[in-house]
């Protein structure tokens, strides 16, 4: 009996030292993964569909791809910063090697004590979990839309609250601006494109869409649209004939990410180049219904690329007056 007290300290400070987990949660890939109760220490394995949803919520990432050690970006393109700007992390990720090829030792070093990944990362999980549990989250068009997996994240993490008092000025935006649109447009389809070297229909994760749809629009039906294809990636190819010949009620137009011009200018001569005549044949463009937006900005599933293309939106419907 004298035995017992004297270790019953001993078992308080190993209990102390052990991780809390909340217990097996299902991933969206249907596997099974036991998470910290409160994860502090968080891997991202594609930081604009994953990281930044995180941060809009909050919460802080220690690792991600395309970042050097000391979490300078690798890529042109500042998604976090553009999308997030003073509400992004204020110390910077730091790098678990260069797009798709993952440095495992340095991924040991960060000491994650949660890996989160897309369905696309299933091949390499079983390896990851040797590190830390490995939660993947489904980001392809066909399985999420809109800002979805900003929504799933909040309830894996246990931020539902945080999430819902992050969506409510957007919620009250949506309200104002809804009636305004459906005033002024002759009817409610939508049409997403990005323009690279070719013209790409946009499919359905991101803000943007989330905002469009919101307000009311419906995407355009086109034969071969990514918005039925389960899994596929961010965009699609059109041709340019295709391209010309459509009149949804609105048209989103955004230039290519590696272009460091944005806008309307940019968007047209680009388009010139493939589609020689598109502003003059095309309705949409014929009648100003056009809205060009940042790829960098809007393309992320957040409430925060909802509210760029919310303020965009906006900018447009006072112009048209």
């Amino acid at each position: 009996m004298m035995r017992f007290p004297r270790m019953l300290p001993l078992c308080l400070i190993l209990s102390a030292t052990l991780p809390a987990f909340a217990g097996p949660v299902t991933d969206d890939t249907g596997r099974s993964v036991d998470i910290p109760d409160e994860p502090e220490r968080i891997i991202v394995l594609h930081e604009p569909l994953l990281g930044i949803p995180l941060m809009d919520l909050g919460v802080e990432i220690i690792g991600a791809y395309g970042r050097g050690d000391a979490g300078e970006l690798q890529s042109a393109v500042d998604f976090t910063t553009a999308t997030l700007g003073d509400r992004a992390q204020t110390t910077p990720p730091h790098g678990i090697g260069p797009f798709g090829n993952i440095n495992i030792e340095r991924l040991r070093t960060l000491e994650p004590d949660l890996i989160i990944g897309t369905e696309y990362d299933a091949a390499q999980a079983d390896l990851l979990s040797a590190i830390a549990p490995v939660y993947l989250q489904n980001t392809g068009t066909g399985r999420v839309r809109g800002f979805e997996v900003e929504a799933d994240l909040a309830g894996l993490l246990r931020r539902e609250e945080v999430f819902e008092a992050r969506k409510a000025p957007y919620d009250t935006q949506i309200g104002k601006l809804r009636k305004g649109v459906a005033d002024i447009l002759p009817g409610d389809s939508f049409l997403a494109v990005i323009v690279h070297d070719q013209i790409n229909l946009v499919g359905n994760t991101s803000g943007m869409v989330q905002a469009l749809e919101d307000l009311g629009l419906v995407r355009e039906d086109i034969e071969g649209s990514v918005s039925n294809a389960p899994g596929s990636n961010f965009a699609a190819p059109i041709s340019a004939e295709t391209f010309m010949q459509l009149n949804p009620a609105l048209l989103v137009l955004m230039n290519s990410y590696m272009d460091p011009e944005q806008g309307e200018v940019a968007v047209h001569a680009r388009l010139d180049r493939i589609a020689p005549g598109w502003d003059r044949f095309m309705m949409p463009a014929r009648e100003g219904r056009i809205l060009y937006l940042d790829p960098a900005q809007v393309t992320s599933p957040t409430v925060a690329s909802a509210e760029h293309t919310l303020r965009a939106v906006e900018d447009w419907l006072i112009a048209q007056h």
